[in-house]
């Protein structure tokens, strides 16, 4: 009962976000200079033009109508029209939106696979040349922009050593994407760099903090070895705070993603949002921070619930 009560508490919670996410970019699209029509129409529209389309778009109500109107709407996942595009916004989000997930989620696999076992061999060689080389990149690579990260990347591997075309496979569906994985590489590289530093911090911290707890002393002294009590006991207790941080670092994968994907000419989520900026494409705009929150909150709602699955003692007043 305690599980299903904290599950349904972290649901109603993300619920209650997603709303305020609708109000938030409700707000954002009545706060365009001249207002939601001027910011369609653009520039040259007439008066008469402005009035006509509020009062068909049902513009001219209260807020609070306005409001309901617009919520009913992506209920049926209406976001709009483009209007450079002149296609509907939740097509152009269907398109991209796959790509998108694939490169964050190979790009996540990619830095969690790489972490996890990098931070365990440094906590186990704490304070060695090794840990101290390898904190050293790790902080240098952390904070180095992903924009420079992905540039370098290009000059070596696609200029010093040709090995990877310096552009993304191209394609209108997802099957033509994944059909040319060497363009991948340098994408997901990219994209799996800094987590690979952040991830791999938490895991050393997390790795030293339970071998120093009392079960690993009665493990050793029983007579199990080292190698036995790292990846059954401590392995388990030290993925809790790592798949915790990985709820909230979903944001920043997006963030990620979005110059990524501007940068290898990636056809996703993050080059439509890039070019509707460039055309002030708003409803585009507001349709992909609309999904994009949404996925940042559904992301956090499963990391939450892995957690509790890898560590039964969270608790739902934790949450």
């Amino acid at each position: 009962m305690t599980a299903f009560l904290y599950l349904t508490r972290r649901v109603l919670q993300a619920v209650v976000v997603i709303v305020i996410v609708t109000v938030v970019v409700f707000c954002l699209l009545h706060a365009l200079p001249g207002g939601p029509a001027r910011g369609i129409l653009g520039p040259q529209a007439t008066t008469q033009q402005i009035a006509d389309f509020n009062r068909a778009q049902g513009l001219d109500k209260p807020l609070p109508v306005q409001y309901y109107y617009y919520l009913r709407t992506l209920l049926h996942g209406d976001l709009g029209t483009s209007y450079t595009l002149n296609e509907p916004v939740s097509q152009l989000i269907q398109q991209r939106l796959p790509k998108t997930l694939v490169l964050t989620v190979l790009s996540a696999l990619v830095g969690l696979v790489l972490a996890i076992p990098l931070g365990m061999w440094q906590a186990v060689r704490r304070n060695q040349p090794v840990d101290y080389a390898i904190t050293t990149l790790s902080f240098i690579v952390y904070s180095t922009p992903v924009y420079f990260l992905g540039l370098i990347l290009v000059l070596v591997f696609t200029q010093i050593l040709p090995w990877f075309p310096s552009q993304a496979p191209q394609g209108d569906t997802l099957g033509q994407v994944l059909s040319d994985p060497a363009g991948l590489v340098l994408p997901i590289v990219a994209g799996a760099a800094s987590m690979v530093a952040v991830f791999s911090r938490y895991m050393r911290a997390a790795t030293l903090e339970n071998l120093s707890e009392d079960y690993v002393r009665t493990a050793k002294a029983g007579g199990s070895r080292r190698r036995a009590i790292l990846w059954r006991h401590v392995f388990r207790n030290s993925l809790t705070p790592v798949v915790a941080m990985l709820g909230y670092y979903v944001p920043v994968l997006f963030g990620g993603t979005l110059v990524v994907e501007q940068l290898f000419n990636y056809p996703g989520m993050g080059l439509l949002f890039w070019s509707s900026a460039q055309s002030s494409d708003y409803p585009v705009l507001l349709g992909c921070v609309l999904v994009i929150s949404i996925a940042t909150v559904v992301g956090t709602l499963l990391a939450d619930i892995v957690q509790r699955i890898i560590d039964p003692r969270v608790k739902a007043g934790r949450a």
